[in-house]
C-alpha cells in the first residue's frame, strides 16, 4: 500500500467512514490494470512514468491535456489530450459556493488532493479557491477532476480517462513532484480568440491568464505563479535562471 492510499485511509478512518476491503481492492485493481498500459504508451512516446507531470484544461474545446517534462532538455511536451465529458456553467471562473459554474485559473493537486474513494470513481481536488480566488472573495468547496461523465461544479470525465489521469498523477507524486500544476482557461489564448472576447466582464481577468498561458508556449515549461495585489504573477523559468546563472557568472571586485 503506497503512502497516498495510506493517507486517503486515515482521512476516512478520522471522519468515521472505515475503509472497506472492496475500496482498497478497487483502488489496487485499478492500478494494477492501468499502470502497465500508461508506463507502456509512455514508454513508446519516449517519456518517463513518473516524470513531472503538467496538466492543461481548455473549457471551450472540452479537452485536458497532459504534458510531461523530458528529462534531457526540462521541457515538457504534450503526451495525450483526454476529452472532458462535461463541466459546469459558461465561459468564466467560479465566483461562489452553489452557482454551478467550473472554474478557471491557476491551481494544483498535491497528494492529499486525491480522492481514490471518490463516488465519481476517482477524483482529485484542484484546490480551489486558492489564494487568488479568496482575495476576490470567491467560494466553493471540493471542487475536482473526477470520473463519472457529470458535473456539479467539477471537470468531469469518463473513467477510463480518469484512471489514466489519476495514475499519471499519482506517479508524478510519488515520484519526486511536491504538486502538480493544473492551469485552467476559457479557450485557447490566442490573439483570434482573445480579439472575439474583447468586450465581455471577464477580459480584464482572460488578460491576466494570458500572461501564463503565454509564457507556457513560449518555452514549454509551466511558469511559478504567485498572487499579488489581486493578480496573478508569474516567473519565466528560463529567465530567472538565466538571470541566476549571468548573476553568477559577474567577475567579484
Amino acid at each position: 500500500m503506497n503512502r497516498i492510499t495510506l493517507f486517503a485511509l486515515c482521512l476516512l478512518c478520522l471522519s468515521g467512514c472505515a475503509p472497506s476491503q472492496s475500496y482498497i481492492a478497487k483502488i489496487q485493481k485499478i492500478r494494477d490494470a492501468q499502470l502497465p498500459k500508461v508506463e507502456k504508451q509512455m514508454a513508446q512516446a519516449h517519456f518517463e512514468l513518473g516524470a513531472p507531470l503538467y496538466l492543461r484544461i481548455f473549457k471551450q474545446e472540452n479537452v485536458l491535456e497532459a504534458w510531461i517534462r523530458d528529462p534531457n532538455t526540462g521541457v515538457y511536451n504534450l503526451f495525450k489530450s483526454y476529452p472532458i465529458c462535461s463541466f459546469s456553467g459558461y465561459l468564466g471562473p467560479k465566483l461562489r459556493e452553489g452557482d454551478k459554474q467550473s472554474p478557471e485559473g491557476f491551481y494544483e493537486i498535491t497528494e492529499d488532493s486525491l480522492w481514490p474513494g471518490s463516488q465519481h470513481h476517482l477524483a482529485m481536488n484542484i484546490g480551489f479557491p486558492n489564494e487568488y480566488d479568496a482575495q476576490h472573495g470567491r467560494t466553493g468547496s471540493y471542487l475536482m477532476i473526477h470520473g463519472g461523465c457529470k458535473s456539479d461544479g467539477c471537470y468531469a470525465m469518463t473513467n477510463k480517462s480518469i484512471e489514466e489521469i489519476y495514475v499519471l498523477t499519482e506517479q508524478a507524486l510519488l515520484r519526486g513532484s511536491p504538486s502538480v500544476p493544473v492551469h485552467i482557461f476559457p479557450f485557447r489564448m490566442t490573439h483570434q480568440n482573445m480579439t472575439a472576447y474583447m468586450n465581455t466582464p471577464w477580459t480584464p481577468f482572460w488578460l491576466n491568464l494570458k500572461q501564463g498561458y503565454d509564457l507556457f508556449e513560449r518555452n514549454y515549461t509551466p511558469p511559478t505563479v504567485r498572487v499579488r495585489g489581486g493578480r496573478y504573477v508569474f516567473m519565466d523559468y528560463y529567465y530567472t535562471n538565466a538571470s541566476a546563472e549571468a548573476e553568477n557568472t559577474k567577475p567579484r571586485s
